[in-house]
C-alpha cells in the first residue's frame, strides 16, 4: 500500500509523521502503586499462621529480653499504688480478698487469665478471616501494632504487678490455690519477665476483641458479649493480682495507638472497610487494550 498523503492549507502535500504505539497497558505512577498497597487483599492462610507465630515469638522474646528491673518495679508499684490512694480507687486489694474468698471463682479466674486470653483473640482472628475478609487485615494491624508499642512500655516503666509488691498483702492466687494459671508464677515464673506489667495486654488484646466483635457483628447477643468480655477480664486481672487498674488504662492507651496506625494506612476503621476484599491477589485486575 502506497503512503497516506495529506493536503496542507498551502496546497501542498505532506506525508503524517509516524505515530508511537501507545502501550497495552500504561506504566502506574508510585503513588498508584502505594495506593493499591493499603488496598485490602484476601488474605493467604499460610501466611498468616507464618506471621502471627512469627509475631507472638518475637513478642515473647524481645518481653522476657527486657531486664527485670526488680527494684525500679517494686518503686513504680509503690507509686502506681500511692496515685490511687491519692484518687481514692485502691480497690485492688478488697477485690483479690473477695474473689480468693470463693474458691470456685478465683480458680476460674486463674484459668480464665491464662487460657482467654489467647483462645478469644485466636478466635476472633479466625472469623474475621473467614467472614470478613476484607476487614482482617485492619484489623490485624490494630492488633499488632498495639502490642508493639506495649514493649516499649515494659522496656522503659518496669512495673510489679500487685502480687509481688512487699508488705502489702496481696494474695498470689495461682499458688495459694495450685492452679496451672498465670505463667509468672509457680514453676513457669522463669520462663516469664515477672516486672512487665505496664501496660496489661490482657486488657488491650480483650478490648481489641470486644470493640472488633461489637463493630462487625450482626447479632445483639455477639455484641454485648464482645463488651462484656474485656469488662470481665479487667475484673480478673485485678482479682488475681496480677494487674493495677491503671495498668489497664495503659493498655486502652496502646490500642488506642494501634488503631491509630490501621487508620492512618487503610485509610478508615476497620469495620468501615468493604466486609470483602477490594482486590484479590489470586487475580490481577486488567486493564482493556483499545482496537
Amino acid at each position: 500500500m502506497g503512503e497516506t498523503t495529506v493536503k496542507t492549507l498551502e496546497g501542498r502535500t505532506a506525508t503524517p509523521s509516524p505515530m508511537a504505539e501507545e502501550p497495552a497497558e500504561p506504566v502506574r505512577s508510585r503513588f498508584a502503586r502505594f495506593r493499591e498497597l493499603r488496598s485490602p487483599r484476601r488474605p493467604r492462610i499460610w501466611f498468616e499462621i507464618l506471621l502471627i507465630a512469627v509475631s507472638y515469638w518475637t513478642y515473647s522474646l524481645i518481653r522476657n529480653a527486657v531486664p527485670e528491673q526488680k527494684a525500679q518495679a517494686l518503686k513504680n508499684a509503690d507509686w502506681i499504688l500511692d496515685v490511687e490512694k491519692a484518687i481514692g480507687l485502691d480497690f485492688e486489694h478488697a477485690v483479690n480478698h473477695a474473689a480468693n474468698s470463693v474458691t470456685w471463682l478465683i480458680v476460674t479466674m486463674n484459668y480464665y487469665y491464662a487460657t482467654l486470653h489467647f483462645v478469644v483473640t485466636i478466635g476472633v482472628l479466625v472469623w474475621l478471616y473467614r467472614r470478613h475478609p476484607g476487614r482482617y487485615a485492619a484489623a490485624r494491624l490494630v492488633l499488632f501494632a498495639t502490642t508493639a508499642v506495649a514493649l516499649v512500655g515494659y522496656y522503659l516503666y518496669p512495673l510489679a504487678p500487685p502480687r509481688l509488691m512487699e508488705g502489702q498483702n496481696y494474695i498470689d492466687t495461682v499458688l495459694v490455690h495450685e492452679t496451672w494459671g498465670s505463667m509468672a508464677s509457680g514453676d513457669l515464673k522463669n520462663m516469664s519477665n515477672q516486672y512487665a506489667a505496664m501496660p496489661s495486654m490482657h486488657i488491650g488484646w480483650s478490648l481489641w476483641c470486644g470493640l472488633i466483635i461489637f463493630a462487625v457483628a450482626k447479632a445483639p447477643w455477639a455484641k454485648i458479649l464482645g463488651l462484656l468480655y474485656p469488662a470481665a477480664t479487667l475484673v480478673v486481672i485485678v482479682a488475681t493480682a496480677n494487674h493495677f487498674w491503671l495498668d489497664a488504662v495503659g493498655g486502652v492507651i496502646c490500642l488506642g495507638f494501634g488503631f491509630l496506625v490501621s487508620y492512618l494506612w487503610y485509610q478508615a476503621l476497620p469495620h468501615r472497610l468493604p466486609r470483602q476484599p477490594v482486590r484479590d491477589p489470586q487475580r490481577r485486575r486488567l486493564r482493556p487494550v483499545r482496537a
